[in-house]
């Protein structure tokens, strides 16, 4: 742990010129003693680490000293956040790039480390798709990935749900999601930024005119409003619930997260320890096998036309079993 909190220390004033012994003890969750005597301790061992005292005084590395690291190429530093999601980059056709990034960095770790970095590879995998649901398939992916780096325009032929179901349109790529094993493409095109699924791309065309990204743009909090305003979008109705203390149990498992989430108790338990709940659903349709799931933990209250559904598939299953 201390090696791991030294080379930390050391990394740390290397990313940041200078910083104060409180800082550093934030940093790195110790106490400042810990960081005086850590500090001591590169001393010692040779590293350039001096302290400046006063008001704008801290620790900092001698100008120009760098800690030995094999030189990465531009190609392979962009590649470094993949290094752990080998299936990831292989779509991105990152894999050459990211193998030559993890072997410099394993080599220029001290024995020690090289050995603990291979024991956590061997004994920890990431596998993103979900269970029972085939990878998509993703041929155009690379190409967009190679616009998005480089910031081309890309014209792509996209297949959509609603009408017209084919469109093309000019877009200029901005980033990347990867979701739940799917990829997503964001993009801004006519003044605004849409959302586009890989899979659902038919033809992409690499414009060789590069564009200037959108100032200020944050592709992390720019997906979060997306997964908000999607939800929102989807979850148009909602319907009222009696469900039993087992039912409650099992909502995380059986219904989607978001749905979850909105859930209201509006009444209860009653004198049966059923608790009345209301929840967003998608249309009438999407609801119905979706609370069949439940069996008997459930009894729709309301809208009248879900609850009549439920009861319509519910004879049409005793038809077919004969009960």
């Amino acid at each position: 742990m201390r090696a791991t909190r030294l080379v930390s220390l050391l990394l740390l004033l290397q990313s940041r010129d200078r910083m104060t012994a409180q800082d550093l003890a934030d940093a790195l969750e110790v106490s400042v003693r810990t960081i005086y005597r850590d500090v001591g301790s590169l001393g010692a061992a040779g590293l350039p680490v001096y302290g400046e005292p006063g008001h704008d005084g801290g620790y900092r590395l001698v100008d120009g000293y760098r800690t030995r690291l094999t030189g990465l190429t531009a190609s392979e530093a962009e590649a470094l956040f993949l290094t752990g999601l080998p299936a990831a980059a292989a779509q991105l056709g990152l894999t050459a790039a990211t193998t030559a990034a993890q072997l410099k960095l394993m080599a220029a770790l001290p024995a020690e480390l090289r050995d603990r970095a291979g024991r956590a590879a061997g004994r920890f995998h990431l596998d993103l798709p979900p269970w029972y649901l085939g990878t998509e398939r993703t041929p155009h992916l690379a190409p967009i990935a190679d616009a998005t780096w480089n910031q081309h325009a890309v014209k792509i032929r996209y297949l959509r749900w609603a009408e017209p179901h084919e469109i093309t349109r000019t877009v200029q790529p901005h980033g990347l999601v990867l979701k739940a094993g799917n990829w997503y493409l964001v993009a801004r095109g006519e003044g605004r930024f849409r959302t586009y699924r890989i899979s659902r791309i038919l033809d992409v065309d690499v414009l060789l005119q590069p564009f200037d990204r959108a100032e200020g743009f944050d592709l992390a909090g720019h997906w979060e409003t997306y997964l908000d305003q999607f939800d929102r979008r989807r979850h148009r109705d909602t319907a009222v619930l009696r469900v039993t203390h087992r039912g409650l149990d099992r909502l995380p498992q059986l219904l989607d997260p978001a749905a979850v989430a909105a859930r209201k108790i509006t009444a209860g338990p009653d004198a049966a320890g059923r608790t009345e709940i209301e929840i967003p659903i998608e249309s009438i349709e999407a609801a119905v096998p979706e609370l069949l799931k439940f069996g008997a933990d459930v009894e729709v209250v309301a809208p009248e036309a879900l609850r009549t559904e439920v009861i319509r598939t519910l004879r049409a299953m005793n038809g077919t079993y004969g009960v």
